[in-house]
């Protein structure tokens, strides 16, 4: 049975290193966890992490509080065995608690897995979307490989994420 709970430690983050895109520093997991508004679910079986989905509260003047769901990873092995919706209901369960008015998360278009687990979860599709970036880094810090102050857990500016299926896409923004 797979249990879900709310990762409160960066050694339990670490535990889940194997979930997200890249290397898990510690302190940008303590960072993370300290935010009230940020959270981070993971899904194991037998103890052993399968899953995890971050999320955050957005709060807009005009629209209230929401919640972006900014990740879903599960671990290969176990996909297509309901553990991605699992952990979407729950971090949904938690964002009504909290007092989110809805939840919302980008998906490329052609992230079939992803959009699969998104609808079976009870997420409806509005449409396609353009994102848009903008590097915030100085260009010495680029060309030296150096970050900026912003804790950016990708300083290259480049954020892989994981779709629904766990799959990794280096090539991709945040997309849920």
């Amino acid at each position: 049975m797979v249990v879900i709970r709310r990762a409160t430690s960066p050694a339990e983050v670490m535990a889940a290193a194997h979930l997200f895109d890249g290397p898990v520093r510690p302190e940008w997991a303590q960072r993370f966890l300290n935010e009230p508004t940020h959270h981070l679910l993971i899904a194991a079986l037998d103890g052993v992490p399968v899953g995890m989905v971050t999320g955050m509260e957005l709060t807009h003047p005009d629209k209230g509080t929401e919640l972006f769901l900014y990740e879903l990873a599960v671990d290969p092995a176990h996909r297509r065995r309901g553990v991605g919706r699992e952990l979407v209901e729950a971090l949904g369960r938690l964002a009504r608690e909290r007092g989110c008015h809805g939840m919302w998360v980008a998906v490329d278009p052609d992230n079939l897995p992803a959009r699969a687990a998104y609808a079976a979860a009870g997420i409806a599709e509005e449409g396609p979307a353009t994102m848009m970036t903008r590097e915030l880094r100085d260009p010495a810090a680029r060309e030296s490989g150096g970050e900026a102050d912003t804790g950016d857990p990708h300083p290259e500016g480049d954020r892989p994420t994981a779709g629904a299926d766990g799959d990794p896409a280096p090539d991709r923004r945040p997309t849920g």
